[in-house]
C-alpha cells in the first residue's frame, strides 16, 4: 500500500520532498551520533488524531475535560519509562531535550547560581552552561572538560574544581565524549560539596538500557533525556527523578513542594501550556519497545559496532580523540592533517556519509571549521549492519579522507557503492 496517498493528493510539492528525503536516507549511510530511526508504530501514533488534543494539566488533574483517554496513554508512557529506567518519578510532558533541562534549572536553582557543566567545544550541550544558550546566561557556568591530551575526564581536577567553586548544581552528560561515564565518581563529588547532580542522558539511553553503560539513576537527584536519537522514538524529552529532595530544607524554603512536584511545576504551567499527546503516546510506544530483548541487543550491538569502526580506522593510521570509544560514537582527530573536519565532512556527505564537522579536545581550529569529524552507529545498527559492515564503512571513511583534495574525482564513485550496499538493508519507518 503506498504511505501518504492523502498527502500526495493535498500537497504534492511536501509530499515529494518527504519521498526525496526517503531515498536520500535509504542510499546514504547516516551517522549522525544524535540520530537513529523511529519505528513505524512510532510514526503512526505520532500522526495520529491525538494531535489535535488539548490537555493541559496532568493526569487527574486536567484543566479540560474529555481527557479519560488521554489521561490513560500519558499513564502508561509514565509507567513504562519508570519500569525502563527504575525511576521513583517521571515527566513525559517536556517538548524536547532542551525544555527539559530548562525545567531542571526552574525547579532547582535561582537566576545567577552557579552550575558546572561541560562547554560545547569540550563536547557538552548548549543547555550545561554554554555562554549563549539560557543556561549560560542566567546562570554562571563553572566549566569542566576531558584533558586536552587524554581525552579523558581527570577526576582529581574536576573534583578540585568542583570544591574551589562550590556550584549549586552539576551536569554530567555529552554530546561528543566516547566513554564511559562513572556517575559515582561524580555523585562523590556532589555529595561532598552538597551540589545536585543531574545526568543529561539524551546520547547514550539505549546503552544503560542494554547495560553497557554505567545507570546514572541510583546516583543522580535528576536524569533528562530525549526519547528521539538512539531510543527510537518520537523528537521529545522527559525527565526521571527522586521524588524526595535531599537538599529540601538547606536550598528551597516552601516545604510543601518535594522533587518530584517542583519539577513538574516547572514543566507546566512554568515553561509549557498544553502537552503534545501525539508525541507522548509515541514515546509509550517506543519505551513498550525498549523494554524488549531485542532492543538490549540493539544497544549492545551499538557499541560492538563503534569499536569495530574504530579499529579499523585506527588500523589504516587514522587519529581519533581519546585513542577509541565504549559508546556509541567516535571522533575522527585531524589536528595533525591540513584539512579541516569541515572539509572532511563535506567530502563525506559528497560520498554518501552523513556526518558532522566536531571540536576535539585540544582543537586549535575555530568551531566553524574545527579538526574532528563525530561518527555515529545508532542509525547503522536500527538498519541491522554488524562488524563486518563496520569494516566496510571504514573502509570508504580511509578512501574519502585519503582523496579529499580530489574528492570530487572520487566521490560518485563512493556514492554508487554506498547506495549498492544500502539496498540490502531496511530502513525502519521508511521500508518496514
Amino acid at each position: 500500500m503506498e504511505r501518504y496517498p492523502n498527502l500526495k493528493e493535498s500537497d504534492q510539492e511536501i509530499y515529494n520532498l518527504i519521498q526525496s528525503e526517503s531515498k536520500y536516507e535509504s542510499t546514504t549511510l547516516k551517522m549522525i551520533a544524535s540520530e537513529s530511526y523511529a519505528s513505524y508504530s512510532v510514526l503512526e501514533a505520532c500522526g495520529s488524531m491525538l494531535t489535535d488534543k488539548y490537555a493541559e494539566g496532568y493526569p487527574g488533574m486536567r484543566y479540560y475535560e474529555g481527557n479519560e483517554f488521554v489521561d490513560r496513554i500519558e499513564n502508561l508512557a509514565i509507567e513504562r519509562a519508570k519500569l525502563l529506567f527504575g525511576a521513583e518519578h517521571v515527566n513525559v510532558q517536556p517538548y524536547s531535550g532542551s525544555p527539559a533541562n530548562q525545567a531542571v534549572y526552574r525547579a532547582l536553582l535561582k537566576n545567577g547560581d552557579k552550575v558546572m557543566g561541560m562547554p560545547v567545544p569540550s563536547g557538552g550541550h548548549l543547555t550545561h552552561g554554554w555562554r549563549v544558550n539560557f543556561s549560560g546566561i542566567d546562570y554562571e557556568q563553572v566549566p569542566y572538560g576531558p584533558d586536552s591530551n587524554t581525552g579523558r575526564f581527570d577526576m582529581n581536577i574536576i573534583r578540585e574544581t568542583a570544591k574551589r567553586e562550590r556550584p549549586r548544581m552539576i551536569w554530567v552528560g555529552a554530546t561528543a565524549y566516547p566513554y564511559k561515564i562513572e556517575y559515582k565518581e561524580f555523585a562523590d563529588i556532589a555529595n561532598e560539596i552538597d551540589a545536585y547532580l543531574v545526568a543529561d542522558i539524551a546520547h547514550i539511553n539505549a546503552l544503560i538500557i542494554a547495560g553497557v553503560h554505567p545507570d546514572p539513576v541510583p546516583y543522580c537527584d535528576i536524569v533528562t533525556s530525549t526519547s528521539h536519537k538512539m531510543l527510537r522514538g518520537p523528537r521529545a524529552g522527559f525527565i526521571l527523578s527522586k521524588i524526595e529532595d535531599r537538599f529540601q530544607s538547606k536550598y528551597h524554603s516552601d516545604s510543601k513542594f518535594n522533587l518530584a512536584k517542583r519539577i513538574d511545576r516547572a514543566v507546566f504551567p512554568g515553561l509549557q501550556g498544553g502537552p503534545h499527546l501525539h508525541i507522548i503516546a509515541g514515546m509509550a510506544v517506543a519505551f513498550k519497545e525498549a523494554l524488549t530483548e531485542n532492543f538490549r541487543n540493539y544497544g549492545i550491538q551499538i557499541v560492538k559496532n563503534a569499536k569495530a569502526l574504530s579499529y579499523t580506522l585506527l588500523s589504516k593510521g587514522w587519529q581519533l580523540a581519546g585513542g577509541g570509544t565504549d559508546t556509541h560514537l567516535l571522533i575522527l582527530d585531524f589536528r595533525k592533517e591540513e584539512f579541516t573536519g569541515k572539509d572532511a565532512a563535506i567530502a563525506l556527505a559528497k560520498s554518501g556519509i552523513i556526518a558532522n564537522f566536531n571540536m576535539v579536545p585540544g582543537d586549535h581550529r575555530s568551531p566553524f571549521i574545527t579538526s574532528g569529524v563525530r561518527l555515529g552507529t545508532s542509525a547503522l545498527t536500527s538498519m541491522g549492519m554488524k562488524e563486518p559492515e563496520m569494516e566496510l564503512v571504514a573502509n570508504w571513511i580511509d578512501r574519502v579522507c585519503k582523496n579529499i583534495n580530489n574528492i570530487d574525482k572520487h566521490a560518485q564513485n563512493i556514492r554508487d557503492e554506498i547506495a549498492a550496499f544500502c539496498s540490502n538493508f531496511k530502513v525502519p519507518g521508511i521500508q518496514e
